[in-house]
């Protein structure tokens, strides 16, 4: 064996597992760069919302304010769904670069119908006032344990995709 071959059995190996590495996780893509800070704003809309929910009972604007916080949530679940469903919004740019993950954008899109279904039905009670406020808190209550797992199924979806963590915890 010649002097060096063995470093250089090890560098090619290294570029092989490398390039292997590369091929197994596809580079994150433009959409994933537009979803990642929405990620962050989407969180805030939801913190706001859940800060609301501990608002006194007492306090006569409870509803007003809760109700206020919720559409601002709504907008953003909105807004989260356009950049992942639309025609060139996550979930495509996802099916095209990893197919075998379409059950879990299914599942994903399928949440954002029930999750939004759920926020229209709370905003419609808030405003009605026919549920006392114990009552909307657990409505509330569901309706953000919701928004969580989904967040954490569409972390996990990114990650299996991509290879990433798509972070807007900060």
């Amino acid at each position: 064996m010649a002097p060096g071959a063995s470093q250089q059995t090890a560098a090619y190996a290294e570029c092989v597992r490398q390039s292997s590495a590369a091929d197994a996780a596809p580079t994150p893509t433009v959409a994933l760069r537009v979803v990642r800070p929405h990620r962050t704003t989407l969180l805030g809309a939801i913190a706001a919302f859940e800060a609301a929910l501990v608002v006194p009972a007492a306090d006569p604007q409870w509803r007003e304010f809760v109700g206020t916080r919720l559409h601002a949530l709504r907008v953003a679940f909105t807004e989260h769904i356009l950049l992942t469903e639309g025609t060139d919004g996550l979930y495509a740019d996802l099916l095209a670069h990893a197919p075998r993950l379409a059950r879990d954008v299914w599942r994903l899109t399928r949440e954002h119908t029930a999750i939004a279904a759920g926020m229209s039905v709370l905003q419609h009670r808030i405003d009605s006032r026919d549920l006392s406020i114990e009552q909307l808190r657990d409505w509330a209550d569901e309706l953000l344990r919701a928004l969580s797992r989904h967040r954490q199924r569409g972390a996990d979806l990114i990650y299996d995709a991509y290879g990433t963590d798509i972070g807007g915890e900060t």
